[in-house]
């Protein structure tokens, strides 16, 4: 990998990990338009780790609270009914799915997942899926010619049912084109929640799931002599600048406007994709790795 190439892809890492567009799908084709090796699902696990520094630095206020009350509740029982406290137990469990699917389907995600037809229908597929779940949400907010506004729901109404299925949705993030926040938001959407809150504890639960994914194929990059250090640690860097700034600019976005952009966004691109493989201008495969 080149470093320009690192550039680039830091830079498609960290505009498009926060937003309902599936990071993983843009990573793999800017390579594919670029004629360029696919950077694997190693270097977008390593390059999430960046992004995922973003969220913690953006959230750090939050985390800390939660972090806190969730090791005092250990010890004192008192403090489990505690909002914070909960919500690091949520977290947790919200966080299982993708820690047991991640593992088991290891093989898939690195390989026929990666597949552009694959990759095409999700993005459309969970397109029509995220847009539904907005226009419900904004049914609820501004009600209608004989029905009043309905009260959605925070994060203080979140439970352990709640969690797991966020935590499932989050799961289906493995296969490129779903997007991870694309999916949890969708979830959280028609459960009931409001887009701030839905946004929020997407954001909360991708923190152990990535960081736990990147570190898991740091381990194995550092036992293979054939990953080029400097241009992935480069773009790690870059995916944590551009990162930290979608997510302040996204958290405004959805308290006044909807998804639909993202929506269309997903539709169009996933029916390019599909033209293009199909005319036969876009190999659906990965190019094979030189090294």
């Amino acid at each position: 990998m080149s470093w320009f190439e690192s550039l680039i892809l830091g830079l498609v890492q960290g505009l498009t990990e926060f937003l309902p567009v599936s990071s993983s799908a843009h990573l793999r084709l800017t390579a594919a338009f670029s004629g360029w090796e696919d950077p694997g699902a190693a270097f977008t696990a390593i390059t999430q780790i960046g992004t995922e520094a973003a969220v913690l630095i953006y959230f750090r206020k939050d985390i800390g609270r939660i972090i806190s009350a969730w090791f005092r509740s250990l010890a004192d029982k008192s403090m489990r009914g505690d909002q914070d406290a909960r919500m690091g137990w949520l977290v947790i469990v919200g966080s299982i799915p993708i820690g047991v699917l991640g593992v088991t389907l290891k093989d898939q995600i690195e390989g026929p997942f990666r597949d552009l037809r694959i990759t095409a229908t999700m993005l459309i597929v969970m397109g029509v899926v995220l847009g539904v779940a907005d226009r419900l949400a904004a049914r609820d907010e501004s009600g209608g010619r004989h029905r009043a506004p309905m009260q959605r729901k925070g994060l203080q109404d979140l439970g352990v049912r709640d969690g797991l299925i966020y935590g499932a949705c989050q799961a289906m993030a493995l296969i490129p084109g779903v997007s991870r926040s694309g999916a949890t938001i969708s979830g959280g959407l028609f459960m009931g929640y409001t887009r701030e809150s839905a946004a929020r504890y997407s954001f909360l639960l991708a923190v152990p799931a990535v960081l736990a994914s990147g570190l898991f194929e740091l381990k194995d990059a550092m036992e293979d002599d054939h990953v080029a250090w400097g241009p992935t640690i480069f773009a790690t860097v870059i995916a944590f600048a551009v990162g930290y700034v979608v997510i302040a600019w996204f958290m405004k976005f959805i308290s006044t406007k909807s998804f639909m952009p993202f929506v269309w966004y997903r539709i169009v691109l996933g029916i390019v994709i599909i033209v293009l493989v199909t005319m036969g201008a876009l190999s659906p495969h990965a190019a094979e790795s030189a090294g």
